[in-house]
């Protein structure tokens, strides 16, 4: 299992992807953030799934642009769909092989970035059948992983409108409480930045001990934040000596014959 984030706001793409592979009982640590492409066209892919074919699938489509398309894309759709046609390739030599092996074709892609034709930067999910969707406005990010203990934090705090740093900050936020719920998820992670304003890309590779300072603030603060918080109606009503005279009590000893 893995995490990968692409989040989409008015000033750009963020991009993040941690760095652990499981493999039974053994972990270890590799890259699931590449660059591809150069200059003006260069664009990032991250992915979810067998190692094996997205090695293969990230081959072919080098290959293909080493042939094909040695100046880059022109559009984000021209390289997703460039993609696609290797997934497709990948799938059609290797299927079969794996599911006869009990082993399930899983690759799942984020690729993100603008080409020269681009008005602005996007983000792309591509499934495993080379199908995909585009991130919009209204939920300006695409998760692929173990993306349900990320989730809860962007929906109530991401906007397409959140600023650049702030996004960072919630990207990670985002990262640590899939971490932390999530034995395949962990350090390190690799950190990517378009802007939109310059059409520059910018990377950084983090371990767990480079952020200790934003983790050991969190955990504080979300602590404090839930002893800070009002208290509800259950104060009074289910706290140990509270009035329980409209309320139901439940005894351990209730159904014992």
């Amino acid at each position: 299992m893995t995490y990968c984030l692409g989040i989409r706001v008015a000033d750009g793409l963020v991009c993040l992807a941690d760095g652990r592979i499981t493999s039974g009982n053994q972990v270890t640590n590799a890259q699931k953030l590449s660059m591809h492409g150069g200059g003006s066209a260069q664009f990032a892919i991250m992915t979810s799934g067998l190692r094996s074919l997205r090695d293969k699938t990230l081959a072919y489509l080098e290959r293909d642009m080493r042939k094909n398309h040695q100046t880059g894309f022109a559009t984000m759709l021209d390289a997703v769909t460039a993609y696609c046609q290797c997934l497709r390739a990948v799938a059609k030599e290797d299927r079969e092989q794996l599911e006869s092996s009990d082993l399930a074709f899983n690759l799942h892609t984020l690729i993100a970035g603008a080409q020269p034709e681009d008005d602005d930067p996007s983000i792309f999910l591509v499934y495993p059948e080379g199908n995909w969707i585009e991130v919009d406005r209204r939920t300006p990010y695409l998760s692929i992983g173990a993306t349900a203990y990320g989730k809860p934090i962007l929906d109530r705090a991401l906007t397409f409108d959140t600023s650049m740093t702030t996004a960072l900050k919630l990207a990670y936020l985002s990262f640590d409480s899939s971490r932390f719920s999530s034995a395949d998820v962990g350090f390190p992670i690799d950190l990517a930045t378009y802007s939109r304003g310059e059409r520059r890309w910018r990377k950084a590779h983090y371990d767990y001990d480079d952020l200790r300072e934003q983790r050991i603030w969190w955990n504080e603060h979300i602590k404090k934040l839930a002893i800070d918080m009002p208290d509800g109606p259950w104060l009074s009503e289910l706290r140990p000596g509270a009035n329980t005279a409209h309320l139901t009590v439940v005894s351990e000893d209730k159904g014992k014959g």
